[in-house]
């Protein structure tokens, strides 16, 4: 994929007084580029040239296609707990903005913000940006002018071209790798693998937490010498029901509860953190007691969360294959339920018939919902695909169309026994829409 050259704003309409707000920054952004996605990094480097921007500490990325959620927010809560001023870049957010960038733990305010979108609107000229482009851009001079001891950057999309890859990182971590956003990325674990490989850098910490790895990137962190950490060669777990344990090249954490965050999946992404840790022994110790309390009180929002109460609710972003079998076999450790009901919306350019390949066995009745953007299906579109996936209204099973996740959450539990589950996926919005219906009932 070759890189875009610099080019001047398309042509769109925009408000002839300058945001003054953070809502008035975001709807401009959006507006500037007719793409939410342009691969690329010569624009934003030229922008980020002009903003002398720099990061004065330690710096983690973590790229992957699942987990790199988890694995930044028990990086974050285990940094803390070990007494360092903490930033983090995540994306997207669930319900606020604010979400993306995270100052010791806690969401920025939008004062904190304001001068940052001001400073890339006036650095960047006529070079266009896209909305993750910008808002990266800010958030990055954010945490440059805090000068936290370390930042964790999440990688939005892929690595090699993506925005936050104009950063050089002093580790970089590359959680799981499967099939998804194949139209920039490429059809194979071994394109997306090579891809994602590049936010490694020559002779530093470069930690895989795949269980098998695809070999283009493996050959890759070799070709630019970079420190690879294979999982199951340089580090690993094992562990039983009560605890457990984490070894790698030279440390050994034993006797460890098992993290807050549900999922089977979560002592990859764990071991991961720790090997990351292991690297950066030098330059950021932690101590055996700052692990166990990062890892008992990390939270993250929307990754297997269950809701208080009956009939249990289970909010999950599962937003494609790889991840819906990773909830398949999550809901499957819940233990028996009588029904469980699904509320689903999704992508239109998703592997729908793959996800609910993965879910449809455990998914009794479907709650099929309409979500905001272009790129999503309609919930009539879901019906069509579900039914192409062998899932159709018959019998017992229910296969229904609502407006909003909120409405088909209501449906559901209106309906659902005691004994049955909720289930909340399919992506980021579908999520969202029931975690902000609950924030405004107070």
């Amino acid at each position: 994929m070759s890189q875009p050259p610099l080019s001047a704003s398309p042509a769109v309409t925009l408000p002839t007084s300058p945001p003054v707000t953070l809502a008035d920054w975001l709807a401009w952004i959006e507006r500037l580029h007719p793409r939410n996605i342009e691969l690329g990094l010569e624009r934003v480097r030229a922008v980020a040239d002009r903003l002398e921007l720099r990061l004065p500490c330690t710096v983690i990325t973590v790229a992957g296609t699942n987990g790199k959620g988890s694995t930044c927010a028990m990086l974050e809560a285990i940094l803390l707990h070990a007494g360092y001023r903490v930033a983090l870049y995540t994306s997207p957010h669930l319900v606020h903005f604010n979400e993306r960038a995270r100052l010791d733990g806690a969401p920025a305010t939008d004062a904190q913000l304001l001068p940052h979108f001001e400073a890339v609107e006036h650095a960047r000229g006529d070079t266009a940006l896209t909305y993750f482009e910008f808002t990266t851009l800010a958030i990055l001079r954010l945490f440059a002018q805090a000068a936290p001891d370390v930042a964790i950057l999440e990688v939005g999309l892929g690595g090699r071209l993506d925005a936050v890859n104009v950063v050089d990182a002093d580790c970089a971590i590359v959680t799981c790798i499967d099939i998804d956003h194949t139209d920039f990325l490429g059809d194979t674990r071994e394109k997306i693998g090579w891809e994602k490989a590049h936010v490694f850098r020559t002779g530093r910490p470069a930690i895989c937490s795949d269980p098998v790895p695809p070999t283009s990137l493996v050959e890759y962190a070799r070709e630019i010498d970079a420190d690879l950490w294979l999982f199951g060669r340089d580090f690993n777990y094992s562990g039983d029901r009560q605890q457990w344990s984490y070894g790698g090249r030279g440390q050994r954490r034993s006797s460890l509860a098992y993290p807050a965050l549900r999922g089977a999946n979560q002592l990859l992404n764990a071991s991961g953190v720790l090997a990351a840790l292991e690297a950066l022994r030098e330059r950021l110790p932690v101590s055996q007691q700052a692990v166990r309390q990062g890892f008992a009180t990390v939270e993250l929002p929307g990754r297997f969360q269950v809701l208080p109460g009956r009939p249990p609710v289970v909010l999950d972003v599962a937003h494609n294959p790889h991840a819906a079998a990773h909830l398949a076999n999550n809901l499957d450790g819940m233990g028996p339920s009588r029904t469980t009901w699904g509320v689903f919306g999704a992508m239109a350019d998703k592997d729908i018939e793959a996800m609910v390949g993965h879910l449809k066995s455990r998914i009794q009745n479907w709650l099929l919902v309409d979500l905001p953007g272009e790129r999503a299906a309609s919930a009539e579109t879901l019906v069509q695909r579900l039914a192409a996936a062998g899932v159709s209204a018959a019998g017992d099973r229910l296969v229904e169309t609502y407006p909003t996740p909120r409405d088909a959450l209501a449906s559901a539990r209106e309906r659902a026994g005691q004994d049955d589950r909720i289930v909340v996926f399919g992506s980021f919005l579908t999520v969202a829409d029931v975690l902000d219906s609950r924030r405004s009932r107070g």
